[in-house]
């Protein structure tokens, strides 16, 4: 199988299929490693205490005396001196000088094993360590000792002869004990290995639960719920937490941009209609005393010169109605965050504005009693900003003509300017019948209009007045702000930045 397909149907495999599997492999990674560590450890131990017996058999076999020239009724009684001081079968020879048989202590109950030549040089250079060798189809370990014995010579006069004891062990018990605890290893990880299995796969099945709950959820979200969320399904400190309120997070913003967008096309729709109806209202007048003309219907030259007035007066209603969207889709912020109306921003005091509010007040509407005070009463104090006296002027002139067309003849009105803490402050309050919270709320909206409760006249405008003050306000970095309650008039305010230079009055 290619590594293309070992990939495909690992790919194909459920993340808890695979989250098992790598536990399982890791197991018996594990389990391998250290069973091949304790067997060899075993082995190790079980040799060395093999080559301890040996040891102890050499030496025991090296203090008997040399019985090669007695006859063989003598031997039984050395081997029986032999195996008290030994135990299990374990191979005895006495070896002469030139590494022939010289006495067998404790022969072997099966085949001998088959040693290397052990001359007296050959056992002086293996150093009594131990070293294998094989025979009648088994391993032995094996032990070579020199020593010096005593024979018949001795008694004639003759120098002590040399040689060696030679100890031989079989190793088959030792393989036997490794064969069957590796065997009982086997079984006995086979069996961890199953239980562990299960184990794991119920484990790691209520691990991923809270993954499930978060691809439910994710399912509902594409099916269009926007609204649902992911549950906290753990602390913000584990990564199922951090996942979780990273995709809270998300959606609330994929909600909040929706919705965003839902009410900008409310709104577009809704501009649409109502600019199309103020746009065609002058124009369906205008089309209709043009075509009374060319009918005939205006015989005289006073007739004549009656639709020329009622046209001229549609036509400047248009041209302002058409201004005023223009001046609005220039106020429209772009993508950059600035407006592309250019802003002629010198130091200035509202002051003027508000002395200029009371003139024209006072003017155009002779029998209303016209105060100036401080914002909210007192005496008028310097409010110095930096700002275009041109646009700020065409915003109060929008809140004195809608004070003056949308309050009764003969209520007062007040005009307050002053500071605030870090704020600039001017302010036109009527006493007119006022406003709800719905109307409130809604009253700086284009072509919007509160005819239920401030009037609207016959010459009244298109609803952008307030719509363009602001606009032309946030465009100097500052709001306006409507204060108002049924019955209890309304108070527009004007809140921009101080400007620190001091200006004069």
């Amino acid at each position: 199988m290619s590594t293309t397909s070992v990939r495909r149907a690992v790919a194909r495999l459920s993340l808890r299929t695979r989250l098992v599997i790598i536990c399982l492999l890791l197991v018996v990674a594990a389990l391998l490693a250290s069973n091949a560590l304790l067997i060899t450890l075993l082995q190790r131990q079980l040799v060395e205490q093999l080559d301890e017996r040996l040891g102890t058999a050499a030496a025991a076999a090296a203090q008997l005396p040399d019985l090669s020239d007695k006859t063989d009724a003598t031997a039984p009684p050395s081997r029986d001196a032999v195996e008290r001081q030994l135990t299990g079968d374990v191979y005895v020879v006495r070896l002469s000088a030139d590494g022939g048989l010289s006495q067998s202590l404790r022969p072997s109950v099966g085949d001998a094993p088959e040693l290397p030549r052990l001359d007296a040089a050959a056992v002086a250079a293996r150093g009594g360590e131990p070293f294998q060798a094989s025979g009648g189809g088994s391993d032995w370990r094996v032990i070579a000792q020199p020593v010096r014995f005593s024979s018949r010579q001795v008694q004639d006069g003759d120098a002590p002869s040399t040689g060696s004891i030679v100890a031989a062990g079989s190793l088959d018990g030792v393989n036997g004990t490794i064969r069957g605890l590796g065997l009982r290893m086997l079984v006995i990880d086979s069996l961890v290995l199953v239980l562990l299995g299960a184990i794991g796969w119920f484990a790691v099945r209520a691990g991923l639960r809270p993954l499930r709950r978060i691809e439910t959820t994710a399912a509902a979200i594409a099916g269009g719920d926007l609204s649902r969320r992911v549950p906290d399904l753990a602390s913000t400190r584990t990564e199922l937490g951090r996942l979780a309120a990273a995709l809270n997070g998300m959606l609330d913003r994929i909600e909040a941009g929706d919705a965003a967008r839902a009410a900008t096309n409310d709104r577009m729709r809704t501009f649409v209609a109502d600019a199309s109806h103020e746009l065609r209202t002058p124009l369906f007048g205008i089309k209709g005393f043009t075509e009374l003309y060319r009918m005939g219907g205006m015989p005289e030259r006073a007739d004549v010169d009656t639709a020329m007035n009622r046209i001229e007066r549609e036509s400047a209603r248009l041209v302002h109605i058409v201004e005023d969207l223009l001046l609005l889709a220039r106020l429209d912020e772009d993508p950059t965050g600035r407006t592309r109306l250019p802003l002629k921003l010198t130091p200035m005091d509202l002051r003027t504005l508000a002395a200029d509010a009371l003139h024209d007040l006072r003017a155009l509407a002779s029998d209303r009693a016209v105060t100036l005070t401080g914002p909210g009463g007192g005496p008028p104090r310097a409010a110095p900003v930096l700002g275009d006296e041109a646009r700020l002027r065409q915003v109060m002139s929008n809140l004195v003509g809608n004070a003056i067309a949308h309050t009764p003849a003969g209520s007062s009105v007040r005009i307050g300017v002053g500071t605030h803490n870090t704020l600039a402050i001017l302010e036109l309050s009527d006493q007119g019948p006022g406003m709800t919270a719905e109307q409130a709320a809604r009253i700086f909206g284009r072509f919007y209009r509160a005819d239920t409760a401030r009037g609207r006249t016959q010459t009244g405008g298109a609803g952008l007045g307030l719509s363009i003050a602001h606009s032309l306000v946030t465009a100097h970095h500052g709001r306006i702000e409507v204060h108002t309650s049924p019955g209890q008039g309304a108070t527009f305010r004007i809140l921009l930045p101080i400007h620190t230079d001091p200006v004069g009055d």
